[in-house]
């Protein structure tokens, strides 16, 4: 049998555990379960890790410096104030991971 189903604005293609060959076994659904529940259990404090490092005074601080050093070759490159500004807001858009994730599609469970 040959599904496909959108994901991401594309197509996957869902595998028929028959086409792995007559020796396949399905994973075992326990299995699954546990790995999902550590899963469960340890991605909400990575995150929460990960946002006070990226959200520290101290990242503020390199943010802030990264913003004036880049706006300043910007300048000193030849542009002018407002492409200047409008690339520096760009880039510093691209450092700013939380407004980065809500670009992701949400789960539909």
């Amino acid at each position: 049998m040959d599904t496909t189903k959108k994901s991401f604005g594309g197509k996957i293609k869902m595998n028929n555990h028959r086409e792995h060959g007559p020796d396949y076994k399905m994973p075992d659904p326990e299995k699954i379960k546990e790995i999902l529940d550590v899963v469960a259990e340890k991605v909400p404090g990575l995150l929460k890790e990960l946002s006070n490092i990226l959200y520290s005074p101290e990242s503020a601080k390199q943010y802030a410096t990264a913003a004036a050093i880049f706006y300043k070759e910007l300048k000193n490159a030849g542009m002018s104030e407002s492409e200047a500004y409008e690339l520096t807001s760009q880039y510093l858009s691209t450092l700013n991971i939380g407004k980065m994730m809500k670009g992701f599609p949400k789960s539909h469970d």
